[in-house]
């Protein structure tokens, strides 16, 4: 056994998930090991695109995702992707084939722990045969347990070299903290206090719910979440949705009135808060397990170091009971809002309002929502309703477009109990289309639906007045490209377009169908005003 078969089978051993890459002489054999210990492995057209699909899939699973690349230039490739999963706080453990020691004119070198470094990711290295056990161990570690995107580097010559037998070390487990009871005591006194309490969570409380809204039923709390815990509340009369640019009217105007706001595992960026003007006028608490994260992105009056589920779990032990925010009024209120859904009017471009609106009625309840970025992303993220967090995808740490594709696909492959649905811009679709054929090939029964502009709708409804021959582009009938693939497709530009998934969704769905929606761009959308404040 060679070092790189060690690696692979140990971990498999370890308990990874699923591995995504594109095979080059540098991973070729550590890709077979992992495949041949039992690990699955999607190969990938693009090495942008398999990194940003085991980011999705480890997300979507819970389980440590896989990336496998080529030493120098299958990382470079990869960098989007893994800046995206480092934001993220993705468990993506990426194999990187790394030039040997003694090859410093290599054409593939390059110093691949700067590349890590500099996305936010963690470098760690196999250093040698003897050390190898210990190196994956320490790296598995940092992935699973920190919540850390690690770039494991292999060099080529130790990748080669014989293994050395010996026993596997024990792995380090880290546990996120239990608060300190002074910590408990004041928050529960800050909700005593509150007449209308928000509670907002984001990615750390995923898993939380029960006891999230246990203690918010107690006190009264409204629920909200950042964008990509979405559907962490879904089916509860208190929820308000996503807080931030996709909300709609009522659930702003909520979180803005409220007293008290308790974000539970939320970085409250920029977008989570409208720069600030959600939570102006309330006094912010913050819940999380990463001491850093505290007061990060919004002056806190309170922050809370502890696991998000054992915080919710103490308070709710000493805190009292209220009405709160939690009205008759208020809940009449909440049980009447709609996103609005314009009347349909006859023409060559469908109303993306109308279009989500109808896909989600079509759609099954069972879903898995992947929203690439553009002007567009805010209509599939606040009109297609989703069963619960894992039902929702969003690669957007890093905000590139380009990554919806792939994301989908990582997606579905981790819930193939549900269909997936990729919403993408044409902008971003054309950046991965590539992957479109290993949707194909892997037999994927995928919706994915193009909300096309024939431009980069973003720019040209920032920039009004200015010249956009940079942002717009000849209308291309993309679904005849998908077909051309090996997909389904059509075009819709009218309610009635849209038979053509009703018809597929009734098939064997053995194959992806896309949908290029022809939209209309008659300015910019709520979000995209909200996003572009302050740039």
């Amino acid at each position: 056994m060679i070092v790189a078969d060690r690696v692979g089978t140990l971990l498999a051993d370890l308990g990874v998930g699923r591995a995504f890459g594109v095979v080059g002489s540098g991973n070729f054999h550590v890709t077979n090991a992992l495949r041949d210990a039992g690990v699955p492995y999607t190969a990938a057209r693009h090495e942008g695109g398999a990194a940003t699909m085991a980011d999705a899939y480890a997300r979507t699973s819970g389980s440590v995702g896989v990336l496998t690349v080529h030493q120098g230039c299958g990382l470079t490739n990869a960098m989007t992707g893994i800046a995206e999963a480092a934001k993220s706080r993705t468990p993506l453990l990426v194999l990187a084939a790394e030039t040997g020691g003694a090859a410093v004119r290599s054409n593939f070198r390059v110093d691949q722990d700067a590349l890590a470094r500099a996305v936010g990711a963690v470098p760690e290295r196999v250093h040698t045969a003897a050390s190898a056990a210990a190196d994956v161990v320490r790296a598995y570690g940092i992935c699973r347990d920190q919540r850390r995107t690690v770039v494991l580097n292999l060099p080529l010559d130790v990748q080669a070299a014989e293994a050395v037998p010996g026993a596997v070390p024990a792995r380090t487990t880290w546990a996120a903290p239990r608060p300190d009871p002074a910590s408990v005591a004041a928050l529960a006194e800050l909700l005593d206090g509150a007449q209308r309490p928000v509670f907002i969570a984001g990615r750390g409380a995923r898993g939380a719910r029960a006891e999230l809204e246990a203690l918010a039923d107690r006190c009264g709390a409204l629920l909200a979440t950042s964008a990509v815990a979405h559907g962490l509340f879904t089916g509860s009369p208190w929820s308000l949705g996503i807080s931030g640019g996709f909300s709609g009217r009522l659930a702003a105007s909520l979180i803005a009135d409220a007293d008290v706001v308790v974000a539970w595992g939320a970085s409250l960026t920029m977008w989570t808060t409208r720069h600030g003007e959600l939570v102006r006028d309330a006094v912010l608490a913050q819940v999380d397990d990463t001491p850093e994260a505290l007061g990060a992105q919004r002056p806190v009056s309170l922050g809370v170091l502890g696991d998000v589920g054992a915080t919710a779990r103490d308070v709710l032990e000493v805190v009292w009971k209220s009405e709160g925010y939690r009205s008759e009024a208020v809940g009449r209120q909440l049980r009447a809002a709609r996103h609005p859904v314009p009347d349909e009017v006859p023409g060559e471009r469908i109303d993306p309002r109308l279009l989500s609106a109808a896909l989600d009625e079509l759609l099954p309840a069972e879903r898995t929502v992947a929203v690439d970025s553009g002007n567009f992303m805010g209509y599939p993220s606040a009109y297609l309703q989703v069963p619960d967090e894992a039902g929702f995808c969003f690669t957007q740490g890093f905000q590139s477009i380009g990554l919806g594709l792939a994301t989908g696909i990582g997606a579905a492959l981790a819930r193939p109990d549900r269909l997936a649905v990729a919403a993408c811009g044409d902008g971003g679709f054309l950046m991965g289309i590539a992957e479109l054929e290993t949707a194909v090939r892997l037999g994927l029964g995928m919706v994915v639906v193009l909300y096309d502009d024939a431009g980069y709708g973003a720019e040209f409804h920032h920039f009004a007045g200015a010249d956009h021959d940079t942002v717009r582009f000849p209308d291309t009938d993309l679904a005849a490209i998908a077909r051309g693939y090996g997909c389904d497709g059509a075009v819709v530009r009218s309610r009635a377009d849209l038979a053509a998934l009703h018809g597929w969704l009734s098939g064997p769905r053995d194959r992806p169908i896309l949908l290029d929606a022809k939209i209309t761009s008659d300015g910019p959308s709520w979000w995209l005003a909200e996003a572009f404040k302050g740039h």
